[in-house]
């Protein structure tokens, strides 16, 4: 259930598109890991650095900074920096936040509340910050609405296929491996509880994996101080999930792209205007391995404990809230092109999927994606 793919925001006078996230988290990506070319391109497309601008942006002025987290890049863009606040001020504060929220949740420090609470054995209460309470209370939610089609306690299952930080050499696990990981798989032997914060697992050899709602609630985080900063507009992206407020500093709309599954190219397939809103994407096209001849995608289903098969490539949703739009888009990329679309509907959710076929691409919306951005283009 790790993420894959890419948002990027267009530029509507250029005509042309910046990019928005790394290729992969994973050192062996289709594509490589792009982590220094893309942090350089959107310091250029921005017009900064990540770590210091030339000249102090005056009070009113656009300003926009990038940098890395959560083993990927992240991005924003301020339409005008409000009065009793640097940008420095501004970055370092992101900055601390998005740290502390990859100290808490990442599976790849040892030292992480999610890697302590992961290695206990205990079946008590485990006390936990609000924010990974937060973060799993919406992820036991999206699991029962998809019928454990998203599942934060795939992590045996991720580990097993060698897609977790521990990926070592690719193999494809046996059956009797596949079934005693899925042991220890399931989401309703999680519980959790906000106050006071705290998580418990029914058997003690659960684990959690975060990585497929994380971006997307730092990504609210980001959104929420900026707002509480003074910040009437902006646009916050972390490895490609993105929200907006308002509009850009000459009153125009931010315009944000949804990337054309290809792995051996950037390239745009449809560009949004999103206003007060958040967009997530899930994709298979750049994290995936390719063994003895046969195509294994890192989209894992928890109620197969195998990789998907299906011809679908990406799942874009767009939401208010970009952690649920983060959680939607992997569960309806594991249901698939049919399962998935019809969950869509349902749920009245704004959905852009994209389906490889013997044609070509065949891209597929909602009605409430039509409703908010248009036909289909």
């Amino acid at each position: 259930m790790l993420k894959g793919s890419m948002m990027i925001e267009a530029s509507a006078r250029e005509g042309g598109w910046r990019s928005g996230q790394v290729a992969s988290l994973r050192r062996r990506s289709a594509a490589g890991t792009a982590k220094p070319f893309l942090a350089l391109l959107l310091a250029v497309a921005f017009g900064v650095s990540g770590c210091q601008t030339r000249e102090s942006p005056r009070v009113g002025a656009p300003v926009g900074f990038v940098g890395l987290t959560m083993g990927t890049s992240y991005s924003v863009k301020v339409a005008r920096l409000p009065t009793g606040l640097t940008q420095s001020e501004l970055r370092d504060e992101v900055n601390r936040r998005l740290e502390r929220l990859n100290a808490l949740m990442s599976t790849f420090r040892d030292d992480s509340e999610v890697s302590r609470f992961n290695a206990s054995a205990s079946t008590d209460w485990f006390s936990v910050s609000r924010e990974t309470a937060v973060v799993v209370s919406e992820a036991q939610r999206i699991s029962q609405l998809t019928h454990g089609a998203f599942d934060v306690t795939v992590e045996p299952l991720v580990k097993l296929w060698h897609f977790g930080p521990d990926d070592g050499e690719f193999r494809v696990p046996t059956e009797e491996q596949i079934r005693s990981a899925q042991q220890r798989v399931g989401f309703e032997n999680l519980e959790v509880r906000l106050n006071p914060p705290a998580l418990r697992k029914k058997r003690s050899g659960l684990t959690i994996d975060l990585s497929a709602i994380a971006k997307g609630y730092a990504v609210d985080q980001v959104a929420e101080y900026l707002e509480s900063a003074g910040v009437s507009g902006y646009l916050v992206e972390i490895g490609g999930e993105t929200r907006t407020r308002g509009t850009k500093a000459d009153g125009q709309p931010w315009r944000v792209g949804i990337e054309q599954p290809d792995a051996t190219r950037i390239a745009v397939l449809r560009v949004i205007e999103l206003r007060d809103g958040a967009v997530a994407t899930s994709g298979d096209y750049r994290n995936f391995f390719v063994h003895a001849g046969k195509r294994y995608s890192h989209e894992i289903d928890p109620r197969t404990g195998r990789p998907i098969e299906f011809r679908l490539a990406l799942v874009s949703v767009v939401h208010r809230s970009c952690m649920t739009a983060d959680a939607l888009a992997t569960a309806i990329m594991v249901m698939g092109p049919d399962e998935g679309y019809n969950f869509a509907i349902d749920e009245g959710l704004a959905v852009l999927m994209v389906e490889r076929t013997s044609a070509g691409l065949r891209v597929k919306t909602t009605p409430k994606f039509q409703q908010l951005f248009g036909p289909e283009s």
